[in-house]
């Protein structure tokens, strides 16, 4: 079974320009980035709750920590938030909430379950993981991205740190994995790597 594409920066654009031209564009790119910035899982995505990604100020967090529950093979791990996914997470969160991220006791107890990721007919549970991995077909098939699927934001963020040179011991950290031989089967020798490869002999 052929692995999923990874993206290049032209196809990411492609599907960022996608996003925003059609409905949803704030939630809909967020969830992209979710996964080609942090390297999460469809289902860890899909699984977010507001509580995850909020202190009680409003702020954004610059870590989450999944629960058992929230992850692949019931292990719990932290996901790392570089500031740029960080402001778009706080970009959207204010679109869709507006002034109630200023109230606190609000997001305490009236926001604190609901999913960060919420759809018009489930706006509390918001989308499971199989629906958000079919979407993610869908985005990529519209966007003109082919060979894309689900996990290709999980193997681009992954490739894409082993490119700049980020150590495979560090990937499997960033990646949640327990082997480094899984690590290893995410990374893509692009021809411009193998090139700038042979040219150090």
């Amino acid at each position: 079974m052929s692995q999923a594409k990874v993206l290049d920066d032209r196809e990411i654009r492609k599907v960022l320009l996608y996003c925003t031209a059609h409905k949803h564009a704030a939630r809909n790119k967020t969830m992209f980035l979710m996964t080609h910035l942090a390297g999460m899982r469809v289902g860890e995505v899909a699984a977010l709750r507001l509580a995850d990604v909020l202190h009680t100020d409003g702020s954004i967090k610059s870590q989450v920590r999944l629960t058992a529950q929230q992850t692949k093979g019931a292990h719990a791990r932290t996901v790392l938030l570089p500031k740029r996914l960080q402001d778009n997470i706080l970009q959207y969160l204010h679109q869709e909430l507006g002034d109630e991220l200023k109230r606190a006791s609000v997001l305490e107890t009236k926001f604190a379950a609901y999913a960060l990721f919420p759809t018009q007919k489930n706006p509390k549970r918001g989308f499971s993981p199989s629906t958000l991995s079919q979407y993610f077909h869908y985005l990529y098939k519209a966007a003109g991205v082919v060979g894309a699927s689900s996990h290709s934001g999980r193997r681009s963020f992954i490739t894409g740190l082993a490119d700049k040179g980020v150590g495979v011991r560090v990937l499997m950290e960033l990646a949640g994995h327990r082997s480094p031989s899984v690590t290893l089967r995410y990374i893509d020798a692009s021809p411009a790597v193998l090139r700038a490869a042979v040219e150090l002999v």
